[in-house]
């Protein structure tokens, strides 16, 4: 696999870096993934917004049409309680639409609960591997097809600093992104054969999120990046100037 020669964080894309290609954001409605679709729209894609609040997506629906950016599409869905038919009628809904798929960003995730594994809740443990881990292997598996049909897609997936190194406290959230790298590590060796589809994780690090804030209630928001200003790794692995990379867990910032 082909590693990076470019660092992530420091791309510079041009303003048409990602003319012409069809990206689907999961979480879409706020933090990285509104900024990350938003970043794409501006730069030449058509975005697919998939996420659980429908007015969230429509104001970001709304600032891109504005904006004078490409259309985007938007794809109401709560991964917590998705089925089978709800993955289905997704792919069929950005086939019709599109055609094709040419990036998978699933920046989706819930942090879960922040408590020794002994104490830690069998329900919420569940419910974040389910979001964080098997809603993205589910997701993949429906729109491989749409991606076959790109001469260059991207899949990526988040990971993070716990889903490297295992950390106390932080129970299903790190379980579940170290079952993320291990996910993007299988599904890049597997898609080898088809030149056309990559494969990466990207950490976005330090980050004024919700997340972000739930995870670490004492830390001084002004201390870290806003999430639009670590877009251009993403950008980078999702447009076609990172072609050939895959297999990688690539830094943010």
């Amino acid at each position: 696999m082909k590693m990076t020669t470019i660092d992530p964080k420091d791309y510079q894309p041009q303003s048409n870096a990602l003319e012409g290609r069809v990206i689907l954001v999961t979480g879409a409605g706020a933090g990285i993934g509104r900024a990350t679709a938003m970043a794409c729209a501006q730069h030449g894609a058509s975005v697919a917004l998939l996420g659980r609040t429908l007015s969230k997506l429509e104001a970001v629906y709304d600032e891109i049409v504005e904006a004078g950016w490409p259309r985007p599409s938007i794809a109401q869905m709560n991964l917590t309680k998705a089925q089978g038919p709800d993955y289905f009628q997704l792919a069929n809904s950005v086939e019709k639409e599109f055609g094709r798929l040419d990036g998978l960003l699933h920046n989706a995730s819930m942090l879960g609960q922040m408590s020794p594994i002994e104490q830690y809740d069998v329900g919420v443990w569940t419910e974040v591997m389910h979001v964080n881990l098997t809603a993205p292997f589910v997701m993949t598996q429906v729109m491989l097809p749409l991606l076959r049909k790109s001469a260059d897609a991207s899949i990526l997936f988040t990971s993070s600093g716990v889903g490297r190194q295992g950390r106390a406290y932080w129970g299903a959230y790190s379980v579940s992104k170290f079952g993320t790298e291990a996910l993007s590590q299988i599904l890049a060796e597997e898609t080898e054969q088809y030149e056309t589809i990559r494969v990466n994780c990207i950490n976005p690090g330090r980050t004024r999120t919700t997340m972000r804030a739930a995870a670490y209630p004492g830390e001084d928001p002004l201390t870290l990046k806003e999430p639009h200003e670590i877009v251009a790794a993403y950008l980078y692995l999702l447009g076609p100037d990172s072609r050939g990379i895959s297999g990688q867990s690539l830094d943010a910032q």
